[in-house]
């Protein structure tokens, strides 16, 4: 049933080839897509294993050591995890080795099949035309009906594009599905209101809209249900509220299901992380990164029109 995803991934997005060698970290809730993605990897490289990880209380927790040693000795690296391995020293360094990572945490069957049956290209050529109307630009406004009002200063910070087809070089990284571009705000200097009206990383669905209140970079208030409760007892340090990420989803396929993974991707969104950014360009380094993610937003780049309630303005 997954086959097809699995062979997008490892050739398509991943293009392992038989000479190479193939790592798959899993664990114990997402063993059965682990297991089918080795499967396949077999019928290219006989080189290539699976291996179970713990699974950490929070995204952003760094593996164990064995597992952060063998990430090092591997060409491509696929990471099916419950909580992500992505913002990890342990990923920054084998990719530092030459490999070639992509990251899945949260994945589900369904998001495999529906998510990663695109046209790869039309995404980097979305991406492309986005990331080229915000380059150099220095502030951005973002809004929503439901009342979100935020800045974000981003001078000299570079836009990242995933559009699930960069993996095929050296020291290549991203998740799949792909579908996003993404930024680190200077820290410090992003101030609002934000209503969560989709999804938070690693907890799922709002149950009821979430207003978070940030100042001077960092989260200062937070209102909402049991989502917003939860996600608050999650925020265990001053780091942990910083404004880390800001993303705008281009996966047209994606729909907002629960699972951050894909809900960020969703075409018509734009998602905020907190907390580590250290390896996307930032410079605050904790084991924890949670994105919010928000449904029809209104972008401004230096007052240019970006979106405008979800949809792209090119």
């Amino acid at each position: 049933m997954l086959d097809k995803s699995c062979n997008i991934i490892l050739k398509q997005c991943m293009n392992l080839k038989k000479n190479e060698s193939c790592l798959i970290i899993t664990d114990s809730k997402l063993k059965s897509i682990g297991n089918v993605l080795y499967k396949n990897s077999l019928k290219i490289t006989k080189n290539s294993k699976l291996i179970l990880t713990t699974i950490p209380k929070a995204h952003g927790e760094e593996p164990p050591q064995k597992i952060a040693d063998e990430m090092l000795k591997h060409d491509v690296i696929l990471m099916p995890t419950t909580k992500s391995l992505s913002h990890t020293r342990a990923r920054e360094n084998a990719i530092k080795t030459g490999a070639r990572i992509a990251s899945m945490p949260g994945i589900t069957k369904d998001t495999m099949q529906r998510a990663l049956n695109i046209n790869f290209n039309k995404i980097k050529e979305i991406n492309e035309r986005l990331i080229s109307k915000l380059k150099n630009k220095s502030n951005i406004k973002i809004t929503t009906k439901l009342g979100t009002k935020v800045e974000f200063e981003i001078k000299n910070r570079k836009w990242i594009s995933d559009d699930g087809v960069i993996y095929n070089k050296k020291r290549a990284f991203g998740n799949l599905p792909g579908g996003e571009i993404f930024i680190a705000p200077l820290e410090g200097k992003a101030n609002g209101t934000i209503i969560v009206d989709a999804s938070v990383g690693g907890i799922g669905k709002v149950d009821k809209n979430i207003r978070i209140d940030v100042k001077n970079g960092f989260i200062v208030n937070m209102q909402g249900g049991k989502v917003a409760n939860q996600f608050k007892k999650s925020l265990k340090n001053k780091l942990y509220k910083n404004v880390a990420e800001l993303g705008i989803g281009t996966n047209y396929k994606a729909r907002i299901t629960g699972n951050v993974l894909e809900d960020e991707k969703v075409a018509g969104t734009c998602h905020i992380a907190f907390g580590n950014n250290k390896h996307f360009g930032g410079k605050v380094d904790v084991p924890f990164h949670v994105d919010v993610v928000i449904k029809k937003p209104t972008i401004y780049a230096d007052g240019i029109l970006v979106m405008k309630d979800g949809n792209v303005k090119l």
